[in-house]
């Protein structure tokens, strides 16, 4: 079994450029949790998903700094607060753009199945020769492949 027989095709991408709050908005329009970060040639750069965003989102807590006498205190801040100023960054900010894993559509599945299993991906970027997105599966789309025909099938 390969790559290409469980890979969606029709991606939906963001560039690095993009806003979190653009961001959000394609996710939540799109029921997605994650994307691929492209360049203008779709050139795969970078994964964020919905857990990027929140762990960034996430309010600090009241910090007290001693540095040799001299005390600096960072007060608690509120979600309201922190998305004010932090919705307007841009995805680049945020998103993973180092030990990204990527698949072939040629690849056989046992390499997905691998790299979900090893870094509890939900989503793996599907890529050509010249790391150009061609695709995406996820543990979902395995899922409901084994569900539908392996099970069945008994």
């Amino acid at each position: 079994m390969k790559v290409d027989e469980f890979m969606i095709t029709d991606v939906v991408t963001v560039t690095k450029d993009m806003s979190i709050k653009q961001l959000l908005e394609i996710l939540v329009n799109n029921k997605i949790g994650g994307v691929p970060v492209v360049d203008d040639t779709n050139k795969l750069l970078g994964m964020i998903t919905d857990g990027d965003v929140i762990r960034y989102l996430q309010p600090k807590d009241r910090t007290v700094y001693d540095m040799f006498t001299l005390i600096l205190v960072s007060e608690k801040e509120d979600l309201r607060h922190k998305l004010k100023y932090a919705i307007d960054h841009r995805v680049e900010k945020i998103m993973r753009n180092k030990e990204i894993h990527s698949v072939h559509p040629n690849d056989d599945l046992e390499i997905a199945t691998s790299i979900f299993s090893k870094h509890r991906f939900k989503k793996i970027p599907v890529v050509d020769d010249n790391m150009k997105v061609v695709g995406v599966i996820s543990r979902g789309d395995v899922i409901r492949f084994i569900s539908t025909k392996l099970i069945s099938d008994k």
